[in-house]
């Protein structure tokens, strides 16, 4: 299997970035619809536009939840199955550090490269729902 790791500086709170990261309103703004809770145990479902290789469902269990600083969830469709944590510090009044771990990608062609292309892309949209907060 196969991981990545990605760092990301936020010119936001750390308090503004675990909502964005734990609420089911934020959420929807940038990645998908979902019915998340921040609670470990809770399964829950993101649903995107579903396509014709795609039923636009991607299921997870939320596995660990420490506020405002680390969040860990399984994310996955079908039989690939990744792991995803969120390291959050502050490193200001209005900054934080947002560290992110992803494991479990499977070894396939493109796998890698797509699930953290994926999850850069997520970010910037996470960056701009920030901005409007």
């Amino acid at each position: 299997m196969a991981e990545f790791s990605l760092d990301f500086q936020l010119k936001s709170s750390i308090d503004a970035v675990w909502s964005a990261l734990t609420d089911s309103t934020m959420l929807e703004k940038w990645i998908w619809k979902n019915d998340f809770k921040p609670s470990v145990g809770h399964t829950f479902q993101f649903q995107a536009e579903p396509n014709e290789w795609w039923d636009g469902i991607v299921t997870g269990k939320v596995l660990v939840v420490d506020t405002p600083n680390t969040l860990s969830y399984t994310w996955g469709t079908g039989s690939e199955v990744h792991t995803v944590t969120w390291t959050l510090t502050a490193t200001g009044v209005e900054t934080t550090h947002l560290h992110l771990d992803q494991t479990g990608i499977s070894e396939r062609p493109g796998a890698l490269e797509g699930a953290e292309s994926g999850q850069i892309a997520l970010v910037g949209k996470l960056e701009n729902v920030l901005a409007e907060m």
